[in-house]
């Protein structure tokens, strides 16, 4: 390899680790880049003059460090940056976001189905949404990230099964067009990037090793991150909690089968609700019958947590959607250390989601970031 090319592809790692520091919240100056980085303060000069120029990077006001010197510039994503579009196609509608570098979610659409969507459906709706949050014409917008409750082979795209959806092998991300859109478009499972989000900006940041279990629409899915990598299995297609068989007392079904928030929903005579109304409605109502239907539920959940927390030993273990409401009832962390091996639930924290309704789009849109973050030269293209 001439020694041109040597360099510029040193060149290239390093913009993105500098940038992916920013992006991630793990760096605010100059001085923490050149911390984290080992790089020479030129070196992290340079870089992030090159990012600023590349549009994805400002610098401020030099930030005070309590130490000699000069304060260094302070380093922050840039306001008028790239953005992805991030959706989530439910079983009772689509969700989309428009989101900027560091997570940021500037603008929200949610768009409700009648009845669980074909994939013909969803993708009408889908590229509705795309329309309503951007405009075609905006240069800004690097790509589209979608979140499916399902199992999703991330390479192309294709919906292996949504149980909920009824959809087996579907070429999704094809169906929703990235000649159409004039940007890629890439999809994963929902739950995995509920993780991935939550660990890189939620209640999941500082832990290197956490669960994650969120409760939507179509059940429950799950993400496991392991020494700071998400743990994906070999077809990609690990986190699966929800299809586990958790037992305990009246339990017979899937975890997702026994503790799902459409039980509730009836309870409550709702048809539906997104996650604010129900965990209002919840607050508020006074009928035995729902109370009794959520410590079920908590104590079948707190099996499965218990299993999950027993096979890997967590830090964190992050609820979101529904089993964020679940705990915030009380008793469910009690109820998990009794089905846990005591030596293995030392010190592990239950925690709610930290990004709230936004955890799945910001999830897909890291997705959807994935190639700018990996060479954020290749912008220039």
């Amino acid at each position: 390899m001439p020694a041109g090319d040597n360099a510029d592809g040193v060149r290239r790692r390093n913009l993105a680790g500098v940038l992916e520091l920013v992006h991630h919240g793990r760096a605010a100056s100059r001085a923490e880049l050149t911390a984290l980085t080992g790089l020479n303060r030129s070196t992290v000069a340079a870089l992030v003059a090159e990012l600023v120029d590349l549009g994805l990077v400002e610098e401020g006001e030099p930030v005070a460090s309590g130490g000699v010197g000069r304060p260094s510039p302070a380093v922050r994503i840039a306001a008028g940056g790239p953005r992805v579009l991030a959706l989530n196609p439910e079983v009772d509608a689509v969700t989309g976001a428009l989101v900027g570098l560091g997570g940021r979610v500037t603008s929200r659409v949610r768009v409700p189905f009648d009845g669980i969507p074909t994939p013909e459906e969803a993708v009408r709706v889908i590229r509705d949404v795309a329309r309503r949050l951007s405009d075609p014409r905006d240069g800004r917008v690097a790509a589209m990230g979608l979140a499916i409750p399902g199992l999703v082979r991330a390479a192309d795209g294709v919906v292996r099964w949504a149980p909920h959806l009824g959809w087996r092998d579907v070429p999704f991300a094809e169906m929703v067009g990235p000649e159409h859109l004039g940007f890629p478009v890439l999809a994963d499972n929902d739950a995995s990037l509920g993780a991935l989000a939550e660990h890189l900006f939620g209640a999941g940041q500082g832990s290197d090793d956490l669960v994650y279990l969120n409760g939507g629409a179509s059940g429950i899915g799950g993400g496991v991150v392991v020494r700071g990598e998400p743990l994906t299995g070999r077809g990609g297609y690990a986190g699966e909690f929800g299809q586990n068989r958790p037992g305990g007392g009246s339990a017979t079904g899937t975890l997702e089968d026994e503790v799902h928030r459409d039980h509730v929903l009836a309870l409550l005579g709702l048809d539906a609700a997104d996650e604010p109304t129900l965990a209002a409605a919840i607050a508020a109502n006074r009928d035995p019958r729902v109370a009794q239907e959520l410590a079920r539920q908590r104590d079948i959940l707190a099996v499965a947590l218990g299993n999950a927390i027993n096979v890997f030993n967590p830090e964190r273990v992050v609820l979101g959607g529904y089993l964020a409401t679940l705990l915030g009832r009380g008793g469910l962390v009690e109820a998990v250390a009794a089905n846990s091996v005591p030596v293995a639930a030392e010190g592990v924290e239950i925690v709610p989601a930290g990004l709230g309704e936004d955890r799945l789009l910001i999830g897909a849109a890291e997705l959807a970031f994935g190639a700018l973050l990996r060479d954020p030269a290749s912008i220039r293209a």
